[in-house]
This record gives C-alpha cells, sequence and structure tokens, in this order.
C-alpha cells in the first residue's frame, strides 16, 4: 500500500469515527456489531413500540395483555409472553408477528434455547414445552402455579408455588434436536410458597413468599440447601423482590430493601457489605454493561426518580427526575446510553451516560413500560 492511499484510509477511517461520536454512538462498538433496535412494551395498546436510529419508527401491534409483558431475542428470532398465556413470535428486523400460540389462561415466564421454547404457567398448571416454531412438543400437568423457570446445560428447572416444590427435568436428547424431557429430580419442602429464581452460575436460587431463606439447587451435584441473607443487626431480610429487579456485579450483589430506602449489598456468597441509603423505596437496579454503574428506579412519590449509584464506591453519584412514573430503565450495550420508560407523559427519555445528562426524549411511545434491546448484527 502507498503512503497517500494509506493516509487516504485513515482519513475516512478518522471521519467515520468522529462523525460516530458526533451521534453518541460507541464507534468501535458500532463498527464492531451492528446497530440497535428497541422494543418499548405499550400495555393499555397491547402493542410494542418501535425506535430505531433514535427516533420513534412505529409499532406492532396484537400482542395480547402486556401486563408483566416480556420480550426475549434469540438470534434473529423475537418472542413476547402476555399475561393472558400467548407467545407471539414476531420477526424483530421486518417487525412483523410470525406467529402465535397461546399455553394458557395465564403465563408468567418463559426461557428460549437453541431448540425450544418452555413456558411456566399460572392456569393451566403446567410447563408446556414448544419448539422454536410454537409448534407444542410437551406438557407437564404440576397441579400448581409454576415459576422460576431456567435452563443448565440439558436441565429445565422450575419451582411448584402451591406445592412447595423444585423440579428438575432433563433431556434425554442431550441438546440435539428437539428435546424430549423427563423427570430427573424433585426437591420437596424445600420452603413456602416459591415464586422467583435466577441462576448464578451451576445454582439454581428461588425465592420464598413465605420462608426467610433462599433455596440453593447445586445442579452439578444436585444437593439442596438453604441460605439466610442477614441484614447489618444480624436480623432476616423477611421480603424480598423479584430476582429480577436485582443486580450482581463481579464482586456484589445488590437488593432493594422492600419497604425501607436502602440498597442492599452483599459479597457474592451473601455475606453483609452495607446499606447503601437511597431517596424513596427502591423498586428496580439495573447495572451498566461494564458493571461501573448502577440505575435504582423507585415506588410511591418518588416515582419519577433514577438514582446512579458507583458500584466500586457504593456511592449515589447522580440524580434525575423526570414528568412522570419510571417503570423501567435499560443500559445500552452498544451506546453511552441509559434509556428511560416515563409512563405518564407518553415518552422515553435518553440519558447521556458519559456526560450525565438528559440527551434527548422521544415522545408517541403509548404509556410504556418495559424497554427491550435487539442488536442487529452486520
Amino acid at each position: 500500500m502507498s503512503i497517500n492511499k494509506f493516509l487516504v484510509g485513515a482519513s475516512l477511517i478518522g471521519v467515520f469515527f468522529i462523525n460516530a461520536h458526533a451521534k453518541g454512538v460507541n464507534p468501535v462498538l458500532a463498527a464492531l456489531k451492528g446497530d440497535e433496535k428497541i422494543f418499548v412494551v405499550e400495555r393499555e395498546s397491547e402493542s410494542l413500540a418501535i425506535i430505531e436510529q433514535g427516533m420513534p419508527k412505529g409499532r406492532i401491534s396484537g400482542m395480547h395483555n402486556m401486563n408483566h409483558g416480556v420480550v426475549k431475542f434469540i438470534d434473529k428470532d423475537g418472542y413476547v409472553i402476555s399475561r393472558d398465556g400467548y407467545i407471539v413470535k414476531f420477526d424483530p428486523e421486518n417487525e412483523k408477528i410470525v406467529k402465535e400460540y397461546k399455553t394458557s389462561d395465564s403465563a408468567i415466564g418463559f426461557t428460549i434455547e437453541k431448540n425450544y421454547i418452555a413456558v411456566a404457567n399460572y392456569a393451566k398448571k403446567s410447563v408446556d414445552i414448544l419448539d422454536r416454531n410454537l409448534n407444542p412438543i410437551q406438557s407437564f400437568e404440576t397441579g400448581s402455579k409454576n415459576v422460576g423457570i431456567k435452563t443448565y446445560k440439558d436441565y429445565l428447572v422450575f419451582s411448584q408455588m402451591d406445592n412447595d416444590k423444585i423440579t428438575v427435568l432433563k433431556d434425554k436428547n442431550g441438546g440435539k434436536g428437539l428435546p424430549k424431557f423427563e423427570i430427573y429430580k424433585e426437591f420437596k419442602d424445600v420452603g413456602v410458597m416459591p415464586f422467583d429464581a435466577m441462576i448464578k452460575d451451576n445454582n439454581f436460587i428461588t425465592g420464598f413468599f413465605k420462608s426467610d431463606f433462599f433455596g440453593v439447587v447445586n445442579l452439578d451435584t444436585m444437593e439442596y440447601t438453604k441460605i439466610k441473607i442477614l441484614l447489618e443487626d444480624r436480623k432476616p431480610v423477611l421480603k424480598v423482590p423479584h430476582f429480577g429487579f436485582w443486580s450482581i456485579s463481579d464482586g456484589n450483589v445488590f437488593i432493594p430493601a422492600v419497604g425501607d430506602n436502602k440498597v442492599l449489598v452483599y459479597t457474592s456468597d451473601f455475606k453483609f457489605v452495607k446499606n447503601i441509603e437511597t431517596e424513596g423505596l427502591p423498586v428496580f437496579t439495573a447495572l451498566s454493561p461494564d458493571k461501573k454503574y448502577m440505575a435504582v428506579t423507585f415506588s410511591g412519590d418518588k416515582f419519577p426518580v433514577v438514582q446512579i449509584i458507583d458500584t466500586q464506591t457504593l456511592e449515589i453519584i447522580k440524580r434525575f427526575e423526570f414528568d412522570g412514573k419510571v417503570l423501567h430503565a435499560r443500559w445500552s450495550n452498544m451506546r453511552p446510553n441509559l434509556y428511560i420508560s416515563v409512563n405518564d407523559t407518553n415518552k422515553i427519555s435518553v440519558i447521556n451516560t458519559k456526560e450525565w445528562y438528559v440527551a434527548r426524549e422521544l415522545f408517541n411511545v403509548n404509556k410504556p413500560s418495559g424497554i427491550f434491546i435487539y442488536e442487529e448484527a452486520k
């Protein structure tokens, strides 16, 4: 390559990076990963609003009851679970519904793997397995509301709320082709009314409505243990929020205190570290992609407030207040942005996380709640 060609190439790359910076884009990540498209749950209109290239673009209607509506992406497919038991498959790139299937009258959670989708239902009282095109494969009747459905290796794990039981299914096909699950192990009398769960490494961790401990299944050894989480004064934490509201950094676990203006900080093995005093009653915590910062939302009269915590110093470093209830916060993996759904004023606010200011507001999003990001690969 001649020196002139090299300089021209370098200049073009420089222009691209300068333009990208001017638009608030992380140029390296953007160049490597492509772009992001944002889908926002609109509860009242049973739809998903679409935001692309920083602008509202339209919406996908017909998503059914979107109270607690959750969106997940795998490969180039999007899936929605509605509160009234529908799984909806949609094309996030062409923004169209592909197919829907009703597993029950009331569904609460789902998980997706390469070859299947598993849905936890309240009513009917079952766990249903579908293929990726929403064709039913298996249904496990449990006689209970089912919650906290997760996967680990060839296992499918969930809790039975009414039976105080944890069930482990195993795929006899070992992940090859469509699954064929059978009951591998069940743990009885695990605690009273399990309501949620998460996977941390090889551990399935479940919380309870009426027991003051967590249940932990080691999925490598299939051993069950109970762990009490204690406060600073050694009293147990009596009520915990859903695990989806927690955050886990490299070293610490952050738990919004229920009914108190605090975020509780523990080590990864649940030894107490510190209470972080917050402005209101915390509801939801969300870690930045680099895990250096955490956004906290609140309930009650502090609904419009978002506070930012430095996860190294464990101090609050920023505060934002909006003109309506904040229902969700989502960090971008590709841009220095934190997206905030402001439900009362029908908008998504975008916080620039390099310099910590509200960079813009996106209107015409109807009563926004959950924010989900589809990353388009180049």
